[in-house]
């Protein structure tokens, strides 16, 4: 049916569009219904204005199929790492991480101290991924022992988390964004300390003055008491639980699979919940599938260690299809470029086109669900224009990073959004208003943009042929 197919006009690409948006906003804000059935009547509903543009039924069915099929290699991630925490608070590696931070950490400098380590564990895996789920779920559980508002913890833990994988040259976003316009990889790494560099600066000075404010008086002994000594009591803590991160970090380094490496961990943390804590095998594979359920009847307590599971992460797996299968629909059909094509023909300054790159990239994350998908779409879709007006590609490969790689964590029906929600356990919009990174660096972004500086012509940089890389390993950061 080739021949009889279509283009959409811009219009009508519109029209989709507001539908789309009308679907999700209506159901989740007048009805209070939940985001995964919003998003799978979206999916719905754009079929048959697809299928009027010539389409069969059968082909749009199974566009979108092999849209969802790039959900398979992260969800095998979110479904591990739900695995990973259930196991780790079984072994006693939450416990100890969180009693020997309330030791050793100073409320005041809590929040930097999570922003720096949340920062380092990232750079030095290349994954924030891994680091939302190993040091971002002990330092949620220690600053919410400290007293700590979770949203600022979150927001730290976030910061940090994505500052990491932006800048190391491990991070396969990081290296997607390079090759995606044909830069060089630690080119594009420098260039993106004059946007990140400022804005993490500037986070840490916040995050710094808020220690101070809340971290003096915002501690309850009698709960850090009553807390400290149930995970003294009920818990070996010590060097052994500590083992299973350290596994995690070592094969993350050395660039193993990202589910083996967290399957492995979790094993690690499995056999020291046996070995050295005294569950059984029985214990540890309940808790693989629905989380450490214990109960102490302390609140503090059960808030804390009643986490992880793979049923935990289910609901984060049916979103993602959905979103996938919606932002192929509209990708693939010729809707996004159909937008974005009557929008570029009008671009006329420099300071515009970074504008509607920083709006694209955030489309595109919002649309189709994941970094990899606002990255590809936005880099193919607007490097042409860059080449026009005499821009290096690194200008463009920073501001996908700057948008969709900061912002993934913002949104709670991308991968990284899903994935955040589930690793911390709360709602995004709890922590939306402490990540500062991801709302500082696109100021920096589009001041560079208007005023020039900070961006680099052709002839200022070096670039090499584009690498074809499976988008779906972005998905992972």
């Amino acid at each position: 049916m080739a021949d009889e197919t279509k283009k959409p006009t811009f219009l009508y690409a519109l029209t989709i569009l507001l539908v789309v948006v009308a679907i999700i906003a209506t159901g989740m804000i007048v009805f209070g219904a939940a985001i995964q059935i919003m998003m799978f009547t979206a999916l719905l509903a754009v079929i048959p204005f697809i299928m009027r543009l010539g389409y069969s039924f059968k082909e749009v069915e199974q566009n979108i199929y092999e849209s969802m099929l790039k959900a398979l290699q992260p969800g095998m991630i979110i479904l591990t790492v739900g695995i990973l925490i259930g196991a780790w608070m079984a072994s006693g590696t939450v416990p100890s991480i969180i009693y020997y931070g309330i030791e050793a950490i100073s409320p005041q400098f809590f929040l930097v101290t999570a922003l720096i380590l949340c920062s380092v564990v990232s750079m030095a895996t290349g994954a924030s991924w891994a680091t939302l789920g190993t040091a971002g779920v002990a330092m949620m559980g220690v600053g919410h022992s400290l007293g700590m508002p979770v949203g600022m913890t979150a927001g730290a833990v976030v910061s940090g988390a994505f500052f990491g994988d932006k800048m190391s040259p491990l991070s396969d976003s990081t290296n997607l964004s390079a090759a995606i316009v044909g830069a060089d990889v630690l080119d594009h790494i420098k260039h993106m300390l004059l946007t990140t560099g400022p804005a993490y600066i500037i986070s840490a000075i916040i995050f710094t003055i808020l220690g101070w404010v809340y971290g003096g008086s915002a501690i309850n002994s009698t709960d850090v008491d009553t807390l400290t000594g149930y995970l003294a009591e009920n818990f070996h803590l010590g060097l052994i639980p500590l083992i299973p991160p350290a596994i995690v970090i070592v094969l993350l380094v050395m660039k193993k699979p990202p589910v083996t490496s967290i399957f492995i961990g979790a094993l690690a943390g499995a056999a020291v919940a046996v070995l050295d804590q005294g569950a059984t095998m029985s214990q540890v594979t309940h808790i693989f599938y629905e989380g450490y359920t214990d109960s102490s009847g302390i609140d503090i307590v059960d808030s804390l260690l009643q986490q992880g599971g793979l049923t935990s992460m289910l609901p984060l797996i049916g979103l993602y299809l959905f979103a996938l299968g919606l932002g192929g629909a509209l990708y693939n059909f010729g809707v996004l470029e159909a937008m974005l094509q009557a929008v570029a023909a009008h671009i006329k300054g420099r300071g515009v086109l970074v504008g509607l790159s920083m709006a694209t990239g955030y489309a595109m994350l919002g649309i189709g669900g994941s970094f990899s998908f606002s990255g590809v779409m936005t880099g193919t879709l607007l490097r042409p224009l860059f080449e026009r007006f005499k821009l290096s590609p690194l200008n463009l490969s920073r501001i996908i990073e700057d948008t969709a790689t900061q912002t993934a964590p913002l949104l709670p029906w991308t991968a990284g959004g899903l994935f955040t929600i589930g690793a911390l356990g709360i709602s995004p919009l709890v922590y939306i208003p402490f990540c500062f990174l991801a709302l500082i660096t696109p100021v920096f972004t589009l001041l560079y943009g208007i005023t020039g500086i900070g961006m680099k012509e052709t002839k200022d940089v070096r670039s090499k042929p584009s690498i074809k890389r499976k988008s779906v390993s972005a998905d992972l950061r």
